[in-house]
């Protein structure tokens, strides 16, 4: 088996027919089976297919030809490219450009988002702080007017002590 077909299911069993499906193809196993074939015998147009994407046997690859002679045309394409080295580098080139351009800003796009995170949290830290310090204000104001509640009742205690004591020492000169 060199074929293998999947696509997506639900685990809850939900029937749903979605448009991804996926064919991974093992070329090594799909070679090593027709090398063991004596014959170069193409049963279908996939096997076709196949061969011409793994096979760089001359002999083979005239077989196919002459089974399939669709394949002429491909194969001249990809000779002539071959023949051109400096298109075939400024084609490189130019997609390395755009996978570096892409990179790049992928780059700067995972960067942002960083940033936007990092600038929430800091903002929802600032919000906590905030809270905090307010919380502070209201226990200070509170411990203000405990502190001055204290000093009445002192000021209180200092007065009926003095009366009291003047009430005994008026008791004791009678």
């Amino acid at each position: 088996m060199y074929c293998h077909y999947a696509e997506q299911t639900f685990n809850t069993g939900l029937k749903l027919e979605l448009l991804q499906k996926y064919v991974f193809v093992a070329l090594d196993i799909f070679q090593k089976n027709i090398q063991n074939k004596i014959t170069c015998k193409f049963e279908n147009k996939l096997e076709a297919w196949l061969t011409f994407l793994s096979e760089d046997d001359p002999e083979i690859i005239l077989k196919l030809i002459e089974t399939y002679p669709e394949f002429k045309a491909l194969y001249e394409d990809g000779y002539r490219l071959c023949l051109n080295i400096e298109e075939v580098m400024r084609m490189f080139s130019k997609e390395l450009a755009e996978l570096d351009k892409n990179t790049v800003q992928l780059m700067i796009d995972e960067m942002q988002d960083e940033l936007d995170e990092k600038n929430d949290i800091l903002a929802e830290m600032k919000i906590q702080i905030s809270e905090k310090d307010n919380a502070i204000s209201e226990i200070r104001i509170k411990l203000s007017e405990k502190d001055n509640a204290i000093s009445e009742k002192d000021h209180l205690i200092d007065e009926l002590t003095q009366k009291l004591q003047r009430l005994t020492e008026e008791l004791q000169n009678r």
